[in-house]
């Protein structure tokens, strides 16, 4: 039996669920990565979980991407290698694919332009904008490469024919696009679904801390690191990293005692740890929406993570988790809440509620009624 959701924990701003329509639709995803590449994350798992349900419901779906492309219910074809796919997709979707009814290009940074070359409708769905990671991954010598990089993004989402739609996975990232010139009336707003994880597994019995994502600079984990020295003497316990990526090597260089390391895990595997964890800690500097904090919500474990854009979006601050101001104010949470076993259960208890709100049945109805609304309004 489904749980019984109070209104005042869903997000008022989620559009409803409105039917697809009935008739299957060629829909055609460009994106960066296929779900199975080493480096996908949750804009991979997004638009797997798109693509699977638009299938299951009668649509005919394909994914043009970089890299490697694995077999799944719907057609997946490779343009190319990480770099090269860029250059290649426009000859790629030409090629393999021929046309479509709609063009979806998943903007994660640097654009395909799809606008420019589809002459059909194209809809852009947009995870997070990039305005500072810019900087952030390509600094020093490579900053030219940056400035570069992030005309060419705001370029792409704002200047490239304007009467087309973008989807933004939360408002924080709605915000960004308007902040950077994209019309209000342009943006619909599709939030991440999360799995219903099943029956939970036991908690730990000591404190046990868990960050999960790619290890790449903007997760932060480096000041997670530091952080935990400050938690540690308080708290006691573990703190584990789970996920893989360029940082790795680096970080564990930093890591200092009680912290491990598990690399990539199985869904299994990741379950059975969000289901153990005290709390989920989130050091980001800025997400999309924050999917792991969805996926920790539904097996009740709240969250610590910094006030920024997506985060403010899937924590509740003070309900379903904390949101910090600072590194001081971050630290003082975890101590808090690793102390509290009274408080933690009822921030889980209202975490999974919350996470009752969003399934990915829910996002693929909404997501198919912007594509709709895309086909419908377009104008060669």
């Amino acid at each position: 039996m489904p749980r019984h959701v109070p209104s005042s924990l869903c997000d008022a701003s989620s559009p409803g669920t409105p039917h697809l329509p009935p008739d299957p639709r060629r829909i055609v995803f460009l994106a960066h990565r296929d779900l199975d590449n080493p480096s996908a994350g949750g804009s991979e798992l997004l638009v797997d979980q798109l693509a699977d349900g638009l299938t299951r419901i009668g649509h005919q779906v394909t994914l043009l991407c970089g890299g490697p492309a694995s077999l799944r219910d719907y057609r997946v074809v490779s343009a190319g290698g990480t770099y090269a796919h860029f250059l290649r997709a426009r000859s790629a979707f030409a090629r393999q694919v021929g046309d479509c009814d709609l063009l979806v290009e998943v903007c994660n940074g640097m654009p395909y332009f799809a606008a420019m070359w589809h002459h059909g409708p194209t809809l852009c769905l947009v995870n997070h904008v990039h305005t500072d990671l810019w900087r952030m991954r390509l600094s020093g010598p490579l900053a030219p490469a940056a400035r570069i990089g992030r005309s060419l993004e705001q370029w792409a989402l704002t200047g490239v024919r304007q009467q087309n739609l973008i989807v933004a996975v939360s408002p924080s990232t709605a915000h960004a696009l308007h902040a950077i010139g994209v019309q209000r009336d342009r943006i619909r707003v599709v939030h991440n679904g999360v799995e219903e994880p099943g029956p939970r597994t036991e908690l730990s019995p000591e404190p046990l801390f868990v960050a999960v994502g790619r290890l790449v600079e903007y997760k932060r984990i480096d000041l997670l690191l530091r952080l935990w020295e400050r938690v540690r003497p308080v708290t006691g316990g573990r703190l584990l990293i789970v996920g893989d990526g360029p940082e790795r090597e680096r970080l564990e260089q930093l890591a200092g005692p009680g912290v491990e390391f598990t690399g990539h895990v199985s869904e299994v595997e990741k379950h059975r740890l969000l289901c153990a964890a005290w709390l989920l800690v989130h050091p980001s500097a800025v997400e999309g929406w924050g999917l792991v904090v969805t996926e920790a919500a539904a097996r009740e474990t709240p969250a610590v993570a910094f006030d920024v854009p997506g985060l403010r979006d899937s924590v509740v601050d003070g309900e379903t988790g904390v949101l910090a101001r600072g590194e001081s104010s971050f630290a003082a949470a975890w101590c808090t809440l690793a102390l509290s076993a009274h408080r933690r259960k009822l921030m889980g208890k209202a975490a999974r509620d919350r996470a009752a709100c969003y399934s990915w049945h829910r996002t693929v109805r909404q997501f198919g009624a912007v594509a709709a609304e895309a086909v419908r309004g377009w104008a060669p």
